[in-house]
């Protein structure tokens, strides 16, 4: 498997298009969108400023430009929460899963992008869940704010690696995804995060145009594992690996 930090051969045909028209734009847009979202969550309804993040995630993939591929969408059943595992390649996994994941749900996020200019305070009003991993505390009550925003359709998106990979490789799970499906009886819903770190590669800022996609999986039923939490963890790994076949 070629690095995942090796450059394609365009890599320096894009440099200015990246700094003289991409960087601009998405700066102008992001502004743009989190104040919208903001006041839409604040004027009409947290779902209605989610929504707003969708479509600047979208504008985000199409400026890069990314070619987006989602396979399995019949795996979501409407109306339905969800914990939703993702594995977690590149900052770029965030613009993949807010614009193309048909479905309504919030961040757990570190507490650090809540000092992110307009996009910290616009995600704060729609709902998303800031959580400071350096305090158990802290883990603990964001966990339980999360429970009370998974009603009505409403899901929540963990990364259970805690961290970015990098690449394919995957990192060892953390369990709070699973303890958070068990103890809400909700069922999880894999989503394998395909190409991502063909977008962001290592370094400030260096990103390239690249094909990237999410495969949904069929759902995997809390309930068949009568509380056997490493057993589920190591079955959502194992059907996470899948989506990359």
């Amino acid at each position: 498997m070629p690095s995942s930090n090796e450059l394609p051969w365009y890599y320096w045909l894009y440099q200015p298009y990246k700094w003289l028209v991409f960087s601009p734009l998405m700066l102008v847009v992001s502004i743009i969108f989190a104040l919208l979202s903001a006041l839409l969550a604040l004027l009409i309804s947290p779902r209605a400023g989610n929504y707003t993040g969708h479509c600047w995630a979208r504008i985000a993939c199409w400026l890069t430009p990314v070619l987006v591929f989602v396979k399995g969408k019949e795996n979501i059943e409407k109306r339905k929460s969800y914990i939703i595992v993702a594995n977690h390649q590149t900052g770029w996994d965030i613009f993949l899963l807010y614009g193309y994941l048909p479905i309504n749900f919030r961040w757990i996020m570190k507490m650090e992008l809540r000092q992110v200019p307009f996009i910290g305070y616009a995600s704060e009003k729609v709902g998303h869940i800031f959580i400071d991993r350096s305090s158990p505390k802290s883990v603990i009550k964001s966990l339980e704010e999360a429970k009370t925003k998974l009603v009505n359709g409403n899901s929540v998106v963990i990364f259970p690696e805690g961290t970015r990979s990098r690449g394919r490789e995957m990192r060892p799970f953390k369990k709070g995804a699973f303890k958070l499906a068990f103890d809400l009886e909700l069922d999880i819903l894999p989503v394998t995060i395909v190409n991502s770190y063909k977008i962001k590669r290592e370094g400030f800022f260096n990103i390239v145009p690249a094909r990237a996609g999410l495969v949904i999986h069929p759902a995997i039923k809390t309930s068949d594992y009568h509380g056997n939490l490493e057993e589920l963890k190591n079955d959502t790994r194992i059907v996470l690996e899948s989506g990359y076949q």
